[in-house]
């Protein structure tokens, strides 16, 4: 009985919300009246740092994809830039894109993705064994097989915050033997939490080419965080931008974010080259393609922006500040966990949310235990109650879950 619940509360949830784009890789995309298929030239575009490379300002983040076919649609509409990761679908994703893009000319796409290293403390920022340059090469290598190339133009190290990481002597090491060996063109970093340290310190080792970070309308220190953006970019380093609709939606009763708004705020800040968008169908494809033709904010999308921003409303969106975590008695990975609680309910993808949450230990539901929450969340969470809520995703067999 309890794992049929389980199924229900997917189905309910999450599954019955988020469908899939199953598209025939022939498909063709009009808008307006016009074709959007082939040539890329159309679409507004901006250079990615020292890459040199012109990248449209929308690019598309393949997590939620569920279709080869919806991939080639996308890159015949003309999104160039494809960034994948060896933890969507267990791998499967990069399957996926790599199919998608079979038989194009290989001169006419990007692909990044993300390999994370073993033993990464996601609470803390920091190794819990020594890094193994080796071992991570190999599991960069397993990503190309997967894709079906000989070489990515990108491989991120992901979840990078702290100075002493990025900055590791053994993933240096392991980057630049990558280099060396062709597998990969650039290298980079993507980051969720201390963001600016992150940045900082991939300026001064001269050796990061790109940096995939989380900026939206609700980053708080606005000021700061340009700044830091600011700085990155002069240093040679491309910004592509991530969780940029902020968790998509708000958790309480109210009109829905007005996604384009969202987006164009990210693109106001010329620092940015593209928008990594998780894009899972064609309405999202065709209003972003429409979107990127025109950046200016209308007055209403301004007001759209100001209620969805106002304090009382707190959203879906974690600012990944880490100030919970010393709050919490049993120590939680509390950013994590709420980011799964995004994934789920924000954009829809329950794969996601219980890949995110398969890193972290809640297996004793520890907020069961506790009469009343006593943390503080700087954006007015009512952590237990989330908590609580995502936590049922941990007894779903992986079998059912995993996309």
């Amino acid at each position: 009985m309890r794992n049929n619940n389980r199924r229900d509360f997917l189905k309910k949830s999450f599954m019955g919300i988020s469908g899939a784009a199953l598209l025939p890789s022939g498909l063709k995309l009009r808008m307006a009246g016009r074709s959007l298929k082939g040539d890329q030239s159309d679409l507004p575009y901006r250079v990615l740092g020292k890459t040199g490379i012109k990248t449209p300002l929308i690019s598309m983040g393949t997590g939620s994809a569920t279709a080869s076919g919806f991939v080639r649609s996308a890159y015949e509409a003309g999104i160039k830039l494809f960034f994948s990761a060896t933890y969507y679908g267990e791998g499967n994703n990069e399957k996926l894109v790599g199919e998608g893009l079979k038989g194009l000319p290989r001169d006419t796409f990007v692909v990044g993705t993300a390999v994370p290293p073993d033993g990464l403390d996601m609470r803390t920022g920091k190794f819990l064994t020594a890094f193994d340059p080796q071992a991570y090469i190999r599991k960069a290598e397993e990503s190309l097989k997967r894709f079906g190339l000989d070489y990515v133009d990108f491989f991120l190290f992901p979840f990078v915050g702290k100075r002493e990481m990025v900055l590791n002597e053994g993933v240096l090491k392991a980057l630049e033997q990558l280099k060396k060996e062709g597998k990969t063109r650039f290298v980079g970093i993507a980051s969720h939490s201390d963001t600016e340290e992150a940045l900082q310190a991939a300026s001064d080792s001269g050796i990061y080419e790109l940096a995939m970070i989380g900026y939206n309308f609700k980053t708080a220190d606005k000021e700061s965080f340009n700044a830091s953006i600011a700085k990155a970019r002069q240093a040679g380093i491309g910004i592509v931008a991530m969780k940029t609709t902020a968790g998509a939606f708000r958790d309480k009763a109210g009109p829905p974010l007005n996604t384009d708004a969202a987006l164009k705020w990210v693109l106001q800040n010329k620092n940015v080259s593209s928008i990594v968008s998780g894009m899972s169908s064609l309405e999202e494809l065709r209003k972003n393609l429409a979107m990127i033709q025109n950046l200016k904010m209308s007055e209403q999308e301004l007001k759209d922006l100001k209620l969805s921003g106002l304090n009382q409303e707190t959203g879906l969106y974690c600012q990944q500040c880490k100030k919970c975590i010393p709050q919490c008695p049993h120590n939680l990975d509390i950013p994590t966990i709420m980011r799964s609680y995004m994934y789920a309910y924000g954009y829809k993808s329950p794969a996601k949310a219980w890949h995110t949450l398969a890193g972290v230990d809640i297996s004793a539901r520890p907020c069961e235990k506790c009469g009343a929450c006593n943390i503080k969340c700087t954006e007015g969470f009512d952590i237990r109650k989330k908590i609580l809520d995502i936590s049922r995703l941990i007894d779903v067999p992986r079998d059912f879950i995993v996309a």
